[in-house]
């Protein structure tokens, strides 16, 4: 392998740092043991510029190619999880019909909720039933919302591969 480029990151398909590499894990390392990194890195990934200064952490993240003007190197945006607000679920309802009168057929399919003596499970009876007398309402609790603000998976497709930056090797020039 080619003497990398100092701050060069490179991907490897095994689970390690290879010799003159660090794991991009955003660490702290010392800016007394690597000069020539922190030169070129600053404290744009953390640190304190002092006594450390931290690599770039690309654990769960794509990297992307900066653009001087919108986004800046160093930079970090999105989460890997969303919580969605009612807010972002389009409207939408769900009808319901009951009726206090016995059930008299299964399968469900097309009928409405009603009572059942002899299975407490299975309240239904015939869609048929559209007379307002013999509707009731339900209690609140029965129309609650459901759901419980779990976040969602927000990552695209990936292939896990391990990240990691030259700490020594050429020290890159400008053009």
């Amino acid at each position: 392998m080619a003497e990398p480029f100092i701050g060069e990151i490179k991907l490897f398909g095994f689970g390690f740092a290879p010799r003159n590499y660090v794991a991009c894990d955003g660490r702290l390392l010392p800016v007394n043991q690597y000069q020539a990194l922190f030169s070129l890195l600053g404290t744009r990934y953390g640190g304190n510029g002092v006594q450390n200064f931290a690599i770039p952490d690309l654990r769960g993240r794509t990297p992307l190619h900066f653009a001087p003007a919108t986004i800046s190197i160093g930079m970090r945006e999105g989460v890997e999880a969303v919580p969605l607000t009612q807010g972002q679920i389009p409207p939408h309802s769900h009808q319901l019909a009951g009726t206090n009168q016995t059930a008299t057929q299964r399968p469900v399919t097309g009928a409405a909720f009603a009572n059942d003596v002899s299975l407490p499970v299975d309240f239904y009876a015939p869609a048929s039933i559209t007379s307002p007398a013999a509707k009731v309402t339900l209690s609140p609790q029965t129309l609650a919302s459901a759901g419980g603000a779990q976040p969602h998976n927000n990552m695209q497709p990936y292939q896990v591969l391990n990240f990691c930056i030259a700490v020594a090797g050429i020290f890159p020039s400008r053009n």
